[in-house]
């Protein structure tokens, strides 16, 4: 990460400005105006910071000269959609028109073609337009992925109700506040996710409510018992007899849907409280899927390996928007597997494929076999791939390119790495910023309250110097909008005013990034995980990324917890380890050697277990409450020696600990 020019590259610009300025000078000759100018510009580039803006420039000139190419070509896209009033159903029936027989979803041994999937959409449509369901109305979809996933969501799209896309592992309070926090009006289930719903069936927000149960199949299946939701309609049933969509004329619907008109509800997938959801509207589902198709130069051809969950905002809206509206083809898997993420790549010809948290390490982790080269993938595009172990996925699994983004399902500040550059989770060209307004603030890393100056205005970070990464609010244009929640309180909190002046209001993405003089930003922290100890800020995540490189890979969590007595909080890591494998010499070896004496956790916990979101995420707040408490954990725990060494961690020392008399 460049972040300050060596005196070599110092002098290599400094030279350059002024050669340039002498060619100048002759081409104007002796005019006096025009040399002036000339004079001042040489003085003001060679002032200051300016060399370093200079260097990075023309470094930088290829990438930004391709970048704005492409993001041309993506603001006329949605530009004439927008003029258009293209809401997605719009778009996708022209994509269909293009190609109708050309495969868009491929799972197990069944696919379903472009026009297929207009088909079932369209049955769906009339199928609730016939029930009396209008345009703002919102349905909660709970299934695992399946073909037919999509479909739901887009046939109710063209009635104009928008779909709340569940997650499917929510169960009993979590699953009837996402039902609920949306004003759903009926559900739609899958058999297996049943026993789910009859669960919450009778609480407040979900009784009287109509569910209708999706099955996959026909016949005898179809025609079976819906138990345990034995008043549900069996909406296979009735889609397949046509019972109560046959006298809905399609062409009679009301084409009102417009591109700020809201599309699904994707929820957040916090580690902590309970889950929100965020509006996605029409233009915002539009912009996610044309960004990365254009951004990272997809081909009509492609075949996208998508394993991610179809709820998610990287599964279910670049993943498979890029089918619907760009036409590609997607290969879907129920459930990411490790050990098939390659076999399942080239059973179905990928090209392409997904990652998201964790993921790639899962499949770094396996062992070596013949098909870790065997497929054709060129690009894998997703978030979470840890700067540590990312040259060593590459390599050994010969991946052209990796497309690593950041951004989050409801906020406006999005970056895209397209040039390979090791870590980065994308950039943003210094002529870009008018057009693009995100940046770095100071803040606070361990409570993120962001710092303001005397004249009560935010302050823009340094290059190299870390902060929370915002962007700027503009609701006209689709780069810029921030829709927030379904929750209007929910959505205030991410917003600031006032930022940089009087009036603006910007989105707080709550995350810690740095920027380096080329305009690369690298992820380095969220606000809150960041902690202090002994004076300095520990980044949660870069003590993650050295632990779980000793350990093998394993799962590790780190976090900071109290300590009576004592300014700050100090680190303790939570490593997986059901084998009992890590040893514990060589981990305190290679801590002493890869952090500094503040950053070395305190504690490390040795578990079989660590609690992840279903976006592989891992969950910190169940391990932090729990902190060193022997009497809450049944896991041993080791304990930082004063010559950088580990034990096993007493109920002695936590005695001692407590009573605030411990020399830590």
């Amino acid at each position: 990460m460049l972040v300050e020019l060596s005196l070599r590259q110092k002098f290599v610009t400094l030279a350059g400005i002024a050669v340039a300025g002498m060619a100048a000078s002759l081409a104007v000759g002796q005019r006096l105006i025009p040399q002036s100018i000339l004079t001042a510009i040489v003085l003001y580039l060679f002032s200051g910071y300016r060399p370093s803006t200079v260097y990075a420039s023309i470094v930088s000139l290829p990438r930004d000269l391709r970048t704005a190419v492409i993001f041309l070509k993506l603001n006329v896209s949605l530009y004439r959609y927008e003029r258009a009033g293209a809401s997605v159903w719009q778009i996708f029936e022209r994509v269909v028109a293009r190609h109708p027989n050309k495969v868009a979803f491929m799972m197990d041994d069944g696919q379903l073609t472009f026009a297929e999937v207009k088909r079932l959409a369209e049955c769906i449509a009339a199928h609730f337009y016939a029930r009396g369901f209008r345009k703002g109305d919102t349905i909660a979809l709970l299934m695992e992925t399946r073909l037919e996933y999509p479909c739901v969501w887009l046939g109710l799209s063209k009635i104009g109700v928008v779909t709340a896309l569940i997650n499917s592992n929510l169960r009993k309070e979590t699953l009837r506040h996402s039902i609920t926090v949306a004003h759903s009006k009926a559900i739609i289930v899958s058999p297996e996710l049943a026993g789910a719903i009859a669960e919450i069936n009778e609480q407040d927000g979900i009784k009287g409510l109509p569910v209708h149960l999706f099955r996959t199949g026909t016949g005898a299946e179809a025609g079976a018992s819906s138990d345990p939701l034995p008043d549900a309609e069996d909406l296979r049933l009735s889609l397949d007899s046509g019972s109560s969509s046959s006298n809905v004329d399609l062409s009679s619907i009301p084409n009102d849907i417009s591109p700020k008109d809201k599309l699904v509800y994707i929820y957040t997938s916090g580690t902590t409280g309970m889950p929100k959801a965020a509006v996605i509207t029409n233009l915002r589902y539009t912009f996610m899927a044309l960004g990365c198709y254009y951004m990272l130069s997809f081909r009509d051809d492609d075949i996208i390996y998508n394993s991610l969950p179809l709820y998610h905002s990287a599964g279910g809206m670049i993943g498979v928007g890029s089918v619907l509206l760009c036409g590609v083809t997607a290969a879907f898997r129920k459930k990411f597997s490790a050990s098939n993420f390659w076999t399942d790549c080239i059973r179905y010809k990928c090209t392409v494929a997904q990652y998201i948290g964790e993921i790639c390490r899962f499949v770094l982790m396996t062992p070596p076999k013949p098909t870790d080269t065997q497929h054709t993938v060129r690009l894998m595009f997703g978030n979470g791939l840890r700067p540590q172990i990312w040259p060593q996925f590459v390599a050994r699994f010969n991946v052209a390119q990796i497309g690593e983004f950041y951004g989050s399902t409801e906020g406006n500040s999005n970056l895209l790495n397209i040039d390979n550059t090791m870590g980065a989770v994308g950039f943003v060209p210094n002529f870009a910023k008018a057009i693009y307004p995100v940046t770095l603030i100071r803040c606070d890393e361990e409570t993120g309250e962001i710092i303001r100056g005397a004249d009560g205005y935010c302050i823009k970070c340094r290059p190299g110097e870390p902060g929370v990464f915002v962007g700027k609010i503009n609701p006209k244009k689709a780069l810029n909008s921030f829709v927030g929640y379904a929750d209007k309180a929910a959505s205030e909190k991410k917003v600031l005013h006032d930022v940089f002046r009087k009036g603006d209001i910007f989105f707080n993405s709550g995350d810690i990034l740095v920027q380096d003089l080329l305009g690369n930003y690298y992820f380095k922290d969220r606000t809150g995980d960041t902690f202090r100890w002994r004076g300095e800020n520990v980044a949660s995540s870069e003590v993650e990324g050295v632990i779980t490189t000793i350990v093998g890979l394993k799962d590790c969590a780190v976090y900071g917890v109290d300590i009576p007595e004592t300014e700050g909080k100090a680190g303790m890591a939570a490593i997986v380890d059901p084998e009992g494998k890590v040893d514990m010499e060589q981990l305190a070896a290679g801590i002493r050697a890869s952090l500094p004496a503040y950053a070395r956790p305190l504690f490390i916990r040795v578990l079989s277990e660590v609690p992840m979101t279903t976006t592989f995420k891992l969950k910190k707040r169940d391990l932090q409450v729990a902190g060193y408490d022997l009497a809450k954990i049944s896991d041993p725990i080791y304990f930082l020696q004063g010559n950088g060494t580990y034990r096993l961690f007493t109920a002695d020392d936590h005695a001692l600990i407590k009573s605030g008399k411990a020399r830590l």
